[in-house]
């Protein structure tokens, strides 16, 4: 017996706001300056903490992690956070039908500050917002997920993720959770392997039909 669509966790950058082209830029050009051994590391890296890509990845740099940090604040001050397509719409008939909402980022609250400034109506928008503080483990492991489905009180069969990123698919999925990709980040081919459902936005969707789609009505 299918279980009803109780809430709506979703990823932030590339899922709610089109920001990954702008992430690539910045951290291609990091990887391509302290790893130019291995080139399209900056797409390994999506959905990692930064925690988790110094750990992995500039482990042996301690000073240059500070340079480096130093520079991704300065760059998401001038980032724009412009709405993924048809995501303001979608997200009203959700809240409409009754139906919880929550972001779920690898992003810590420094950066989650930024978005409240350019976008203050977020607060509104979603009823949780979990950042990398809340988490002891990052995408690919499901604890960001499970720990957002615990936030509702609600069982992992009512909650539907919304990602871009392979880790945060793969999150998603071990997290025994319905996966809707959004093709913004990857291929739709390429996350397909990952998700029970491919968008490229937004504007097709709505609560009944994402009902439909996923068999939770």
């Amino acid at each position: 017996m299918s279980k009803p669509f109780a809430a709506a966790l979703f990823d932030l950058d590339g899922v709610v706001f089109d920001t990954e082209s702008q992430y690539s830029i910045f951290w291609g050009g990091q990887c391509r300056q302290y790893h130019p051994e291995r080139p399209g590391l900056e797409k390994e890296i999506k959905g990692q903490t930064l925690v988790q890509i110094f750990d992995r990845y500039f482990a042996d740099m301690k000073d240059k992690q500070v340079e480096i940090v130093k520079k991704l604040n300065e760059f998401e001050q001038q980032m724009t956070f412009g709405y993924i397509e048809g995501f303001m719409d979608f997200i009203m008939s959700l809240r409409a039908n009754g139906v919880k909402t929550a972001i779920i980022t690898s992003s810590n609250k420094l950066k989650m500050d930024t978005v409240y400034a350019a976008r203050p109506e977020v607060n509104d928008l979603f009823d949780a917002i979990l950042t990398s503080e809340d988490f002891e483990k990052s995408k690919p492991d499901p604890d960001c997920y499970m720990k957002g489905a615990e936030k509702f009180r609600l069982p992992k069969e009512q909650c539907v993720v919304f990602e871009d990123s392979f880790n945060g698919l793969k999150s998603g999925r071990a997290a025994g959770m319905k996966v809707v990709g959004l093709a913004t980040t990857n291929a739709a081919e390429a996350i397909a392997p990952y998700s029970d459902y491919v968008i490229s936005d937004f504007r097709s969707l709505d609560y009944r039909k994402i009902c439909g789609i996923l068999d939770m009505e």
